[in-house]
């Protein structure tokens, strides 16, 4: 979970990734939350949040009503956990939180995620999160060997350009407050490449499965035009609209990676690297 990215880390990936991959942003352009009610079609919409602030679910709960997906993808929940998703449980938000185990999974309070449910009620869910040993694994043997056989289909079958990987890893750095080893940093960023093609796999999924369009909620990190789900995606899937929304608490410049993107006021928060200092 990203939750703090410097500006100039996506100014300089941007200028090196859109020429490599083709995937520059289709509109690049911030919006205000009333275009939220009529956002171009597409077959995945990846509707980006910073996890805790409440401004950003309330944003994507109307842009779920809006679109009526036919499927929802949670970054938030494992494929086993999004199947116990039933009707009686969607209409009820404590026994929800109670059968997914919500508080014990490290998420902001579930009352900000329980209106997206609401919003498209008769929508499959989806879960795309990486069960945390996994995630481990790929620290160490690679996101690639952790995936399995469909690694090639969604891009972790190579390494990454070196520079690619080596903005990924001072971007990982920075994410952390500067707080890790350099022999970690590495394996943080295969990790983040295991939770993205886990993210693109279940969008995927639920558009075979329901013809679209779906849509996943997950954080902006993974909602990155140039190095998130849409470049997972691009290898597995190359035909599929993907369009990406990104929410920000600062303002990108011209160079964030998404297709569309709102910026709203900071939540306010501790200082998350106040503890690595």
């Amino acid at each position: 979970m990203i939750k703090v990215v410097r500006i100039f880390v996506w100014a300089v990936v941007a200028a090196l990734s859109t020429a490599a991959m083709g995937l520059a942003p289709l509109y690049a352009k911030a919006i205000e939350p009333e275009m939220l009610d009529s956002l171009p079609p597409a077959d995945v919409v990846i509707l980006g949040e910073v996890h805790d602030n409440p401004a950003h679910h309330l944003n994507q709960t109307r842009a779920v009503a809006a679109l009526q997906p036919k499927a929802l993808v949670f970054e938030m929940l494992t494929p086993d956990l999004a199947q116990l998703v039933s009707p009686a449980l969607r209409s009820d938000e404590q026994a929800l939180a109670a059968a997914l185990g919500w508080a014990e999974l490290g998420w902001p309070d579930f009352a900000m995620y329980y209106p997206i449910f609401l919003a498209a009620p008769d929508a499959p869910v989806f879960g795309g999160a990486v069960p945390r040993e996994d995630v481990r694994r790929a620290m160490t043997v690679g996101a690639g060997a952790v995936f399995g056989d469909a690694a090639r289909k969604y891009g972790l079958d190579a390494d990454l350009d070196p520079n690619e990987q080596a903005l990924r890893e001072v971007e990982q750095m920075t994410a952390h407050c500067d707080a890790l080893s350099v022999a970690m940093i590495p394996g943080m960023v295969s990790a983040q490449r295991l939770r993205d093609a886990a993210l693109a796999r279940a969008a995927l999924q639920a558009f075979d499965a329901t013809g679209g369009p779906v849509v996943v909620i997950t954080g902006s990190g993974h909602a990155d035009r140039l190095r998130g789900i849409p470049v997972a995606l691009a290898h597995a899937a190359p035909d599929l609209r993907v369009l990406s929304v990104g929410q920000l608490e600062s303002d990108p410049g011209k160079d964030a990676p998404f297709d569309l993107w709102l910026v709203t006021d900071p939540h306010p928060r501790p200082d998350p690297c106040a503890a690595s200092r």
